[in-house]
């Protein structure tokens, strides 16, 4: 009897320790299945945002050292001092592996510093909904230049960047746009950048205005109306010129004495900056009529009756 007492104790003894490491074994897997799950999460959750914008552009740093460079070398050598791959690291720094709805114009002033240049005084020229219209006129008229004109507009035109949390640090598949997020990484560098350009203008400047536009060519929510307007320096800025241009045979919605154009005078000329408009600039209607040249709008002279 006392034998078979000490097998049924050795046998519950036994049960006891099997069914403990048994359940430590659960906690440890359910410990490591936890963090599995969580890191998972971390990891797959950035990418599974979906953003309404294109995703960076392909070949991102090939693009922009190949614009660095042809800049430099066919546009303005006196600026061969440039690094253009520091500019490119420094771009990349400002948006790789962060939170694409998180980027502030701190993220950009290493750049903004190595890529910024001097812009001649009377050079300058702003301008809201023209893009087209005013790129066309610059190429034709190097007299002028817009902010994509200058080194740091000319390698970010027309192109787009992002980042993600996670690896590769790139979002190639979208971006967020303004409307999901304010503080994406394209609205914060051309908000910064349009800052400096204003910043840095001199003399007399020109903006060309589009006087077609229904809600009016002075948009109070555009970067010209927001941001631009009001970093002119009124001791370094003598006037503004505005060229309000109409489409040819479009819509006339508005002219230098429109309401729009009114309110600019008055932010302007509080500003002590004195302030000229001007309707259809020839020069720039010139430019226009060259893919509509028999419409009435663009004959130099008509038949007096």
């Amino acid at each position: 009897m006392p034998f078979l007492q000490g097998s049924a104790r050795t046998r519950q003894r036994t049960v006891l320790l099997v069914g403990t490491v048994v359940l430590l074994a659960a906690l440890v897997l359910a410990v490591v299945l936890a963090s599995l799950l969580t890191h998972a999460k971390q990891e797959v959750s950035p990418k599974m945002l979906k953003w309404k914008d294109r995703g960076t552009t392909k070949n991102l740093q090939e693009v922009i050292l190949g614009r660095c460079y042809n800049y430099i070398a066919e546009r303005y050598p006196e600026l061969g001092d440039k690094d253009c791959l520091k500019i490119w690291e420094s771009l990349k720094d400002a948006f790789i592996y962060k939170d694409p709805c998180n980027i502030t114009s701190e993220d950009y002033q290493p750049l903004m510093e190595l890529a910024t240049h001097p812009i001649p005084c009377n050079k300058s020229l702003f301008w809201s909904k023209t893009n087209d219209l005013v790129h066309r006129y610059t190429k034709s008229n190097q007299n002028f230049l817009t902010l994509e004109d200058t080194l740091l507009g000319y390698m970010a035109d027309r192109i787009s960047w992002c980042g993600d949390p996670s690896a590769p640090g790139i979002n190639y598949e979208s971006c967020p746009k303004r409307s999901e997020c304010e503080s994406n990484p394209s609205s914060v560098f051309w908000k910064t950048a349009s800052k400096m350009f204003a910043e840095a203008a001199c003399g007399v400047v020109q903006v060309m205005l589009n006087g077609s536009i229904e809600a009016g060519a002075f948009r109070s929510s555009s970067i010209f109306g927001s941001i631009e307007v009001f970093n002119l320096n009124p001791d370094k800025v003598s006037e503004v010129h505005i060229w309000l241009m109409q489409d040819i045979g479009g819509p006339q919605s508005e002219s230098c004495s429109g309401h729009s154009i009114k309110r600019l005078k008055n932010i302007l000329e509080e500003r002590n900056i004195k302030i000229i408009c001007e309707d259809n600039y020839r020069p720039v209607q010139l430019l226009q009529c060259v893919h509509n040249p028999d419409h009435t709008d663009c004959r130099l002279c008509t038949n007096s009756t």
